[in-house]
């Protein structure tokens, strides 16, 4: 059965979550390797659920935009935030990330793990329309298919959410996305004419994060990063 990524799926995704867990997660590592070269500038966090890489983002000089479909994810990232000291910082959106329309673009776009009521790949193209000219675009999601990460790196590199939930900690406490919450670089990288776009990072990996009592749990991630061409 194919998965509605709706309002109320997000809402009562971030219902159930045991209070604190949202609270505990640090933003995935993806953000800090592939941002941590580029000046800061605006940025949108497409989806950002708890709210952890925004304020990641946002401790280290970003003006961030951070959009979710969910008012309860909205509501513990903004706690978050002000705990953080960056409360002020973020431009917190409620919005439907597959109708809504930013009025402005963006020296960064990223989302992690972000799945709207859209298919997937599509809502990749969808966000990089957002990247302003010499913006990256940087896109963290689950790897469609297959037991094993393969890796395709481009450039220097090649080493939860929802509409916000923390999709990593989703599939690591045993919930694994959906085949059409999914992606593989290959796919994503299709969408991204090389005439407008240069693709930086285009790979698949396999991770393990500890969760719980330190079990380990293996991750499968599609990582892509490409900069709009002047």
């Amino acid at each position: 059965m194919t998965q509605t990524f709706d309002r109320d799926f997000w809402e009562r995704h971030w219902e159930q979550r045991p209070s604190g867990a949202t609270a505990a997660l640090p933003a995935n590592p993806y953000v800090g390797r592939e941002t941590a070269e580029l000046p800061p500038g605006t940025a949108l966090d497409a989806g950002c659920g708890g709210g952890a890489e925004a304020i990641w983002l946002a401790t280290r000089g970003w003006q961030v935009t951070a959009a979710d479909i969910s008012a309860q994810a909205l509501a513990g990232a903004r706690e978050r935030a002000a705990a953080s000291g960056v409360g002020e910082d973020i431009h917190w959106v409620e919005a439907d990330l597959s109708h809504w329309e930013p009025d402005s673009r963006f020296e960064l776009v990223m989302t992690n793990y972000a799945h709207p009521d859209m298919p997937q790949v599509e809502f990749y193209a969808r966000i990089a329309e957002w990247v302003a000219p010499g913006g990256s675009l940087l896109i963290v999601g689950h790897l469609h298919g297959g037991d094993s990460a393969h890796s395709h790196g481009h450039g220097t590199h090649g080493h939860g959410h929802g509409h916000g939930a923390d999709g990593a900690a989703g599939e690591a406490s045993g919930h694994q996305p959906p085949a059409e919450a999914s992606a593989t670089a290959a796919g994503i990288t299709a969408r991204l004419d090389p005439d407008d776009w240069e693709v930086v990072t285009a790979e698949e990996v396999a991770r393990t994060v500890r969760v719980g009592e330190g079990r380990a749990v293996s991750l499968r991630d599609v990582v892509v990063r490409a900069v709009r061409r002047m």
